[in-house]
């Protein structure tokens, strides 16, 4: 489930996070090298100069998706050459961007500074805070929370979960707000709709999703109620199917049908070539993986691939 969530958000960055195009990028390896990008210098010492590059992969999405420049966070920035000091610049900006993303709503109380740390980064970090407690514990001062000490491999899989976790946060607080919320009541399902219940959008309504997924799921309701008799009217695999609530993005979907509706409200052309040959009550994983395979179909022919895949 992990794998599927990461190649989902790895697609939608790469295809709608930069302003300059299809970026590609890969979690958390390019993230980690745009925000510290190593270039050898001319100068007799021959040491390494490691600078922030604002104008690619990851600070160029956050700028694109936020709309303005982060406060705090320079547009461009040279790193210091000292790996302490480089190390705590990096953490500092990290803590920032934590900071700014919470303060617009995102839920990451799971996700340190120091895991968005390159591994050498991060083992100098080790290496500093464990110097720092111990001096700490002679002096009696010993306080602050709890410093996790990883191996390599483990830090990679809590970088990889670190980096996922706030691409998708960001998506939440910086993509889904420009849904709108103004919804034009429908006389013709208007009827069919008073005896579903309702979701309401308030923000404090809901301890699971925030306002604008409510929003979408209105969206959902509706179009899906207004579709379903459309659609499926002429079926021959299970006829119009019933009434439903969907409540949620995972099970309220498995069957294909209401993501169909959706597409067919746009696209109505694909309800005779496509949509007409679905499972309306489908109740097996073969006539569930045959909606998909139908929905994925139609999604291509309108050219909206995103690499998707059943």
């Amino acid at each position: 489930f992990f794998q599927k969530t990461l190649n989902a958000v790895k697609s939608w960055f790469t295809l709608f996070g930069s302003s300059k195009g299809q970026n590609p990028i890969s979690i958390p390896y390019s993230l980690r090298r745009d925000v510290s990008i190593v270039q050898l210098t001319i100068a007799q010492e021959k040491n390494f100069k490691r600078t922030v590059d604002r104008e690619k992969g990851f600070y160029d999405m956050l700028l694109n998706l936020n709309g303005q420049p982060i406060p705090g966070l320079a547009a461009s920035q040279t790193l210091p050459s000292h790996p302490v000091e480089r190390m705590l610049q990096l953490y500092w900006q990290h803590s920032e961007l934590l900071s700014f993303l919470k303060s617009k709503g995102a839920y990451l109380p799971h996700v340190m500074p120091e895991f968005l740390l390159a591994p050498e980064d991060y083992k100098i970090w080790t290496e500093v805070n464990t110097g720092l407690r111990v001096g700490m514990r002679s002096s009696g001062k010993l306080s602050g929370r709890r410093i996790f000490i990883l191996e390599n491999r483990t830090f990679e899989t809590m970088s990889k979960r670190a980096w996922t976790d706030v691409l998708l946060q960001m998506y939440k607080v910086l993509v889904l707000p420009r849904v709108s919320s103004r919804m034009v009541p429908d006389p013709s399902s208007l009827e069919s709709l008073e005896n579903m219940p309702g979701i309401k959008s308030e923000p404090l309504s809901s301890n699971v999703y925030s306002r604008y997924e409510r929003t979408i799921l209105i969206w959902l309701n509706k179009h899906y109620e207004k579709y379903r008799k459309i659609v499926w009217k002429d079926s021959e695999r299970g006829g119009i199917p019933p009434m439903r609530w969907i409540v949620n993005f995972d099970q309220d979907l498995l069957d294909g049908l209401v993501l169909a509706t959706q597409v067919a409200a746009y696209c109505p052309y694909l309800i005779p070539t496509h949509f007409i040959k679905m499972y309306t009550n489908a109740s097996t994983h073969e006539q569930f993986l045959h909606n998909s395979l139908i929905l994925v179909k139609a999604m291509h022919a309108i050219k909206l691939d995103m690499d998707i895949k059943v």
